[in-house]
């Protein structure tokens, strides 16, 4: 039996090359795309649901009002509409307050706002209180009465005989004409007036009567405590 003969190099370099062939081959080759790693799956969360709005009702509308259901759909309707203010209801106007132009009631003296009237040639008509009198005369009172005057006993629209009659007479008196004198065809009263003073009390003013009367009223009474007595 031959014994095998030793392997030349030749040999031992083609067996080394055919196995280095087989290792190349067993490589991945240029270009190949890596295979694909598995992903860690995330887990999916549900998406947060926004908040819900709110949701604004809508007013009542009034339904279709019929004769009889009038009243009913308004008092519906003004419930539905809230104000945005407390109404506040406006203040009833007082009355207005009697001024002193205005006639007060028969026999009545409102002095209240009345001045002292210190010179009676001096005084105005329109200062004092106008009064409604005797039988629809109507007349001034002014100035404030003295401590003991016997003026407040006189109503406006008494006659001179009358006056004299709870006063006693006069210290001083005349007439005089007024401006009405000269008016065309005017027939009216207090075209001419009579006048009457007391010493401490006052004066006393009278006006005619309307038409061709003779007689004279009272008319206007001016207090006047530091009264000389004179004209």
């Amino acid at each position: 039996m031959k014994l095998l003969s030793r392997p030349t190099p030749l040999f031992l370099m083609l067996l080394a090359a055919s196995l280095f062939a087989g290792c190349s081959s067993n490589q991945p080759k240029e270009g190949d795309a890596p295979a694909a790693e598995s992903a860690p799956v995330a887990e999916a969360k549900a998406p947060a649901t926004a908040p819900e709005k709110p949701v604004c009702k809508e007013a009542a509308k009034p339904a279709k009002s019929t004769k009889k259901s009038a009243k009913t759909t308004s008092k519906t309707a003004k419930a539905a509409v809230a104000p945005a203010e407390d109404c506040v209801p406006a203040a009833k106007a007082a009355p207005a307050a009697a001024t002193s132009a205005a006639p007060a009631a028969q026999g009545s003296y409102n002095l209240s706002r009345n001045k002292p009237v210190t010179d009676s040639t001096k005084v105005e008509a329109g200062q004092g209180t106008m009064v409604k009198g005797l039988n629809g005369w109507e007349g001034e009172i002014t100035g404030v009465p003295a401590a003991s005057s016997k003026f407040t006993r006189l109503k406006i629209g008494m006659s001179q005989q009358q006056v004299m009659d709870q006063i006693g007479a006069p210290t001083d008196q005349g007439a005089y004409i007024t401006g009405k004198a000269f008016i065309p065809f005017y027939f009216g009263s207090d075209k001419s007036r009579w006048e009457m003073v007391y010493k401490g009390q006052g004066r006393l003013i009278f006006s005619n009567q309307a038409g061709f009367g003779t007689g004279y009223y009272l008319t206007w009474v001016i207090h006047n405590a530091n009264e000389g007595g004179y004209r």
